[in-house]
């Protein structure tokens, strides 16, 4: 949260409301650490990530929910939501690789 405090000091006059939407965001990835995915305080994405196959997971992941999109549930924001928060967990795990191997 504190990042997304200093966006709102840039002052910048986002277009698309983005600010908003990352507020939105936060909170949105702040439930799914309240939510039956998680527990004794370990995701299920964890151990996928810990046994090798995290980018895959998640590429799936994002892949499912953009498609479903506007069918399911109609245009469900929490379909977009999962999306971006696989595409973050993604950049973890790209981050994580490149890191290992320098």
């Amino acid at each position: 949260m504190k990042n997304l405090k200093i966006l709102k000091k840039l002052k910048i006059d986002y277009k698309y409301g983005e600010d908003e939407t990352l507020v939105e965001l936060s909170k949105y990835i702040d439930s799914t650490y309240d939510e039956h995915y998680s527990k004794n305080n370990f995701q299920a994405t964890e151990f996928i990530i810990d046994g090798g196959h995290g980018e895959g997971f998640c590429i799936g992941n994002i892949m499912k929910y953009a498609q479903r999109y506007g069918k399911k549930n109609g245009k469900d924001r929490r379909d977009l939501l999962k999306v971006i928060h696989y595409g973050i967990i993604a950049l973890y795990i790209n981050d994580m690789e490149n890191s290992e191997n320098e």
